[in-house]
């Protein structure tokens, strides 16, 4: 699994000369690329990809302006030790498809990580150009350029496989750290066989995050690509029910990686959730994402000229934008804190505000009243102001005394967080769960207490970015190896 591609050494003679050709005074002084986007007023009435990617003029100048430092602290920040400057140097020297097979070494996703992954908080939070009070290098642009020109010339580099050695594993779940998991474990020897409770692969890639985002082409070749390495998917079972833990240790499976997901949506427990109109994000997104719900499918959504979402979040983000594309007159999104203090991505909340979001930071709904056949027609709200900060770090809301409004609305669509899938670890005897509802594993191994069943994503955490659930799958992938090895 350890990169052996000695073209990849950064004392390679052309990574040698490739450094030489620019003093970090000039690397440092080439303004960071800036991404193409959809004019807001005509993407909010299609599903198109908003952002559009660089261009190969852009990409080879955007990567001369990384330093190829001896000590990458960006790699340190990526959750899955994606070799960045490996990659990066291979673009600035015009060559894609190495590039590209640098990240497969490491990444199974790097097309969709390229697109939805928090880069602001994570690699490029460690950047040396920041420290030179210039911006980052912009390595999520970078990565989704290599990615997506892989795909678009049918380059064929793929990652080393090694030899079969017949044991079986199985994978729950289609996530994004079900996908990580399968594909490190396909790349060490496995036979490898994904279940998807679902009629699509992908999970919460295909569920949750809308295609104005990221398509669902992306998504789907990045899991033909893994189907190309020998991960073998099946979809429509649901463990716990249609195949059980037992059943799959009958079928001579090895070892158990859990990535179940968090499914289970999260409401406020204020009066009138219970009013027609009033529905979870994951409900909403899943109708229209997975189920092309008010896009000519069979399944229903409701829709609404006046739509409250609430919550800050990138779900927050992806159902306000959703809800517009879907023809609401007005959305609004209400959230307990300021701006400052939303955990979206930036870039959500400036693609939101851009397409007409109107943001009503600072208020927090307290009740939803309904009309006579009981339908949601208004939403109270009460004004909050900011306190000490809490344990997460962020300053507390506190209810302003008798600051409270009410606004007509006729669809409040929640997105407050998800709670794990719970049919799983309920199925499985012995396994130890928390007071979450998360199983409950070695965060170094995430190895749970049930010796052959590995876990990570939502299902541990309760809810992450895709990255650190494909961070949990490769942790897993690496300590389940060890101890089938052992055995």
């Amino acid at each position: 699994m350890e990169n052996n591609n000695n073209t990849n050494s950064r004392d390679e003679q052309w990574r040698v000369e490739l450094r030489g050709k620019l003093t970090a005074k000039e690397r440092a002084a080439i303004e960071r690329v800036e991404m193409p986007q959809l004019d807001p007023k005509y993407r909010i009435t299609c599903n198109e990809e908003v952002n559009q990617g660089i261009s190969a003029e852009q990409a080879m100048r955007e990567a001369s302006r990384c330093l190829d430092c001896a000590n990458p602290q960006c790699v340190t920040g990526c959750p899955v030790n994606i070799n960045i400057p490996g990659f990066i140097k291979n673009i600035e020297r015009g060559d894609f498809g190495t590039a590209a097979a640098v990240l497969k070494e490491t990444s199974s996703l790097p097309a969709v990580c390229g697109r939805v992954c928090p880069q602001e908080k994570q690699c490029e939070s460690k950047c040396i150009h920041l420290k030179m009070k210039h911006p980052a290098v912009a390595i999520g642009y970078l990565e989704r350029f290599a990615a997506d020109w892989q795909r678009e010339h049918g380059s064929q580099e793929t990652p080393a496989v090694a030899p079969s050695n017949g044991i079986k594993v199985a994978v729950i779940g289609s996530g994004p750290s079900g996908l990580s998991f399968a594909g490190d474990m396909i790349k060490r020897g496995y036979d490898v066989t994904v279940f998807e409770a679902l009629h699509e692969i992908g999970g919460v890639l295909k569920y949750g995050i809308p295609e104005f985002r990221l398509p669902n082409k992306i998504v789907d070749h990045e899991i033909d690509g893994l189907r190309q390495l020998g991960v073998k998917f099946e979809k429509d079972v649901l463990v716990g029910r249609t195949v059980t833990y037992d059943d799959l240790h009958e079928q001579g499976f090895k070892g158990v990686f859990v990535g179940s997901g968090a499914g289970f949506p999260r409401f406020m427990d204020i009066p009138g959730e219970q009013l027609n109109g009033v529905m979870s994000s994951n409900e909403y997104l899943t109708r229209i994402n997975l189920m092309s719900a008010g896009r000519g499918g069979d399944t229903p959504v409701m829709m609404g000229k006046t739509i409250a979402v609430i919550g800050g979040g990138n779900t927050a983000m992806d159902s306000s934008r959703t809800a517009l594309r879907m023809g609401a007159e007005r959305v609004i999104l209400v959230y307990r804190r300021s701006d400052e203090e939303m955990p979206a991505r930036r870039e959500e909340i400036g693609h939101a505000k851009e397409e007409g979001v109107e943001f009503m930071t600072l208020h927090n709904p307290i009740e939803y009243l309904g009309d006579e056949k009981g339908h949601v027609n208004m939403m109270r709200v009460q004004r909050m102001e900011l306190g000490e900060p809490d344990a997460s770090g962020r300053r507390s809301p506190i209810p302003v005394e008798g600051a409270i409004e009410d606004i007509p609305v006729d669809l409040v669509i929640v997105a407050v967080g998800v709670s794990p899938n719970q049919l799983v670890p309920r199925s499985i005897s012995g396994l130890e769960v928390s007071r979450r509802n998360t199983i409950v594993v070695n965060e170094e191994t995430m190895q749970s207490n049930v010796s052959d069943l590995y876990a990570g994503g939502d299902i541990v955490r309760g809810g992450a970015t895709v990255i650190l659930a494909m961070g949990d799958g490769r942790r897993a992938a690496l300590n389940m190896h060890e101890m089938l090895m052992k055995q």
